[in-house]
């Protein structure tokens, strides 16, 4: 575990002096940009490129899918050759695939240079958690997954509006942005320790011990609540509603981008207290809290009469990925050994990018295809996934407080 001179003797105390924590900051912060930042956008790039509803979900689906094949290799490779050497060259892809992107002339570049961008992506967040895992044990863990969380949530709750402000200028302008992926892939080049302990053992038996632990139980429940999670957020939230704003309520980028940071805004400021809520339920618990609170948004998001309101029901989506997603990671991260975490973290990264692969194909193709008009179907599949989930917390929190 890192140990900096200057840092405090409580063990539940950021240690701000740690340039590790700047790393692992600063790419998760990349690697929710991807989305968020490109959102409010979506309803402008139909006229330019002249595309459908349907097709617009793919400019989510493509970032997203190189994660679902990647992640678990990129995760193995990282617990046998290093985190710095994986994490700097994927910082690197992602900035130069995104902001080459304000550059397409059709709509398919534009999807080549988001899956080039996707690769780059597809383990930012799952090696700055493993890196937490690595360098910090206890309640100094808890606190920083914390601040990682709350640092998360901010950024997807600023990217939107800068999304939405650039886009003012012009459609291609917030794709230029992707290029701070390119100065943080310099900073953790020259900044980042590497972790100690490197895997000793041959490939097989790495991948065996992995399959071990993929399989368990409570690996599968949390991989299923990890697919749930992200197929509703980035089918109904991320991309659904953007189109629903604009054809309903003809908002604009900016509307759009102010409307969406509700959420992050939420998780932020809850993710900023994770180490105080994690001493209050387990995090089984507070998975299964997290889970009310989502499927309350999305009814709240149904009922809606106007965007204030809409804006007002992504709240308590944001409380819930406020304790849902640092719970999910803590549990992964003190689930398995140091020698496993990235592996795991890239199995968990893995699943994660199938329901963001899938949910934004599933919602506009589904609302395009199954219904009387688009926002008919966005609305009742909001109010569908949103009774389902909320019956699934409802049934597993009693269950899983015994």
């Amino acid at each position: 575990m890192e140990s900096q001179p200057n840092e405090s003797r409580d063990p539940s105390s950021i240690p701000w002096h740690s340039s590790a924590l700047y790393v692992i900051l600063s790419s998760s912060l990349m690697g929710v940009m991807g989305v968020s930042l490109v959102s409010p956008v979506l309803p402008e790039l139909r006229p330019v490129f002249g595309v459908s509803d349907a097709q617009i979900g793919l400019v989510i689906t493509a970032y997203t899918l190189p994660g679902i094949f990647l992640t678990p290799f990129i995760g193995l490779v990282a617990d046998r050759v290093g985190r710095r050497r994986v994490i700097v060259p994927l910082l690197f892809t992602f900035g130069l695939g995104g902001a080459g992107i304000a550059f397409a002339t059709s709509f398919t570049e534009l999807l080549a240079l988001r899956f080039v961008q996707g690769i780059g992506a597809s383990a930012l967040v799952t090696l700055a958690v493993t890196l937490i895992g690595d360098f910090y044990d206890g309640p100094r863990q808890n606190a920083v997954m914390g601040v990682n969380s709350s640092m998360i949530g901010t950024g997807a709750a600023a990217y939107p509006l800068i999304g939405g402000a650039l886009a003012g200028i012009r459609w291609n302008a917030p794709f230029l942005f992707f290029g701070v992926g390119i100065l943080v892939g310099v900073f953790a080049a020259f900044t980042l320790p590497e972790p100690d302990g490197g895997q000793s053992s041959d490939v097989r038996t790495y991948v065996d011990r992995l399959r071990d632990v993929v399989v368990h139980p409570q690996a599968l429940a949390i991989f299923a609540a990890i697919f749930a999670i992200f197929f509703v957020f980035y089918g109904a939230i991320q991309t659904a509603l953007p189109l629903l704003l604009s054809d309903e309520f003809a908002l604009s980028s900016g509307e759009i981008g102010l409307t969406l940071a509700m959420v992050s805004v939420a998780s932020a400021t809850v993710s900023t207290q994770y180490g105080r809520i994690s001493s209050w339920r387990s995090a089984p618990e507070l998975i299964a809290l997290g889970f009310v609170a989502y499927g309350v948004s999305l009814l709240g998001v149904w009922i809606a009469p106007s965007p204030v309101f809409v804006g007002a029901s992504l709240l308590a989506f944001g409380v819930g990925f406020g304790i849902v997603m640092p719970s999910v990671d803590t549990t992964i991260v003190q689930f398995v050994s140091d020698r496993l975490r990235a592996g795991m973290m890239g199995m968990r990264t893995s699943v994660l990018r199938l329901g963001q692969t899938l949910g934004p194909v599933a919602f506009t193709y589904l609302a395009e295809t199954a219904f009387v008009s688009p926002i008919a179907g966005y609305r009742w599949l909001v109010l569908a996934f949103g009774v389902i989930i909320l019956a699934s917390g409802l049934v597993a929190y009693p269950l899983l407080r015994g």
